[in-house]
């Protein structure tokens, strides 16, 4: 549910989507899952058969994938179309025609990136790294976080304790260490642009990006001025006009979505919730363990 790197390390990002694709591949791998019952009630099958022991999203037409120690990207058809010389230990999906793979031991490996003839044009170097946006990328370097271009050279030169990807030409930065820093945002300059002074911060969509100050989120636009009051014990970014909400803690509270107003749409009633795409989200209702997910629309 939460958004890619702002809050956490981007390497430890990496093993959060080793884990998720770990997780979708047992599944394919079930029996029953080779007929899916779609939101809308119509059968559909399985188009390329299960067969890897690691499968990421598609993006840009290819997906990231492991065989044994074959790793490297499909086509929709599951053929392998970059499956590079080189050992590749873990790997992003395609962004802005790149792709972060790291080469070497989860210790002592360094990250680049790969175009999709399976070329290294950006040699690996950093510790950890995040994906292309707006044309830039970030990329840490002894526990430093800078932004770089697609010929690799770092384009923001200020080291910030922490880094998020660029949104609508601004980007979520810590400054200060992880205990008393906080976050401000950048633009493509470099410069700082809303005065850091927030607990955390995530990307803007729509306009709007969610912010923690104390213990509550709230939504701020570009000049950092609260438009939704900092008042919901959790928030996830704007996706068509809206964004999922939880009134009350991880475990007892529930879960709604707000406009870009701050009005809740509908009685905060469900244990989990997706952000909305092609006018359909996921929702859980009952706990991680016995609850059970259903599709609503936009009403």
């Amino acid at each position: 549910m939460r958004h890619a790197f702002s809050g956490i390390p981007i390497l430890a990002a990496a093993l959060l989507l080793a884990g998720c694709d770990q997780q979708a591949q047992r599944s394919s791998s079930n029996p029953e899952s080779a007929t899916v019952k779609s939101a809308v009630g119509s059968a559909e099958m399985i188009v390329i058969k299960p067969q890897f022991d690691f499968a990421g999203a598609f993006s840009e037409g290819l997906a990231g994938v492991g065989i044994g120690s074959k790793i490297g990207y499909i086509d929709k058809q599951g053929n392998f179309v970059i499956a590079p010389p080189f050992a590749i230990a873990n790997l992003f999906a395609f962004s802005e025609g790149l792709a972060a793979v790291r080469v070497g031991e989860f210790l002592t490996g360094k990250w680049g990136y790969i175009d999709k003839q399976g070329k290294l044009v950006i040699k690996p170097q950093f510790d950890s790294v995040g994906p292309f946006s707006d044309g830039l990328a970030v990329a840490g370097i002894d526990d430093k976080w800078r932004y770089i271009d697609k010929q690799g050279k770092f384009v923001i030169a200020t080291p910030f304790g922490s880094a998020g990807s660029f949104s609508e030409g601004l980007a979520a930065v810590r400054v200060g260490d992880f205990l008393t820093g906080k976050w401000g945002y950048v633009d493509k300059q470099g410069a700082l642009v809303i005065t850091p002074q927030f607990d955390s911060a995530f990307p803007f969509h729509n306009g709007l990006a969610d912010v923690l100050l104390g213990d509550k989120y709230g939504f701020i636009d570009k000049q950092g001025k609260f438009v939704i009051d900092p008042k919901f014990d959790f928030a996830d970014s704007f996706s068509d006009g809206m964004a999922a909400v939880r009134i009350g803690d991880e475990e007892s509270g529930k879960q709604s979505y707000i406009d870009s107003g701050g009005k809740i749409i509908s009685t905060p009633q469900f244990d989990q919730i997706s952000a909305f795409a092609e006018g359909l989200a996921a929702v859980r209702v009952g706990d991680d363990k016995t609850g059970k997910y259903g599709y609503i629309g936009r009403q």
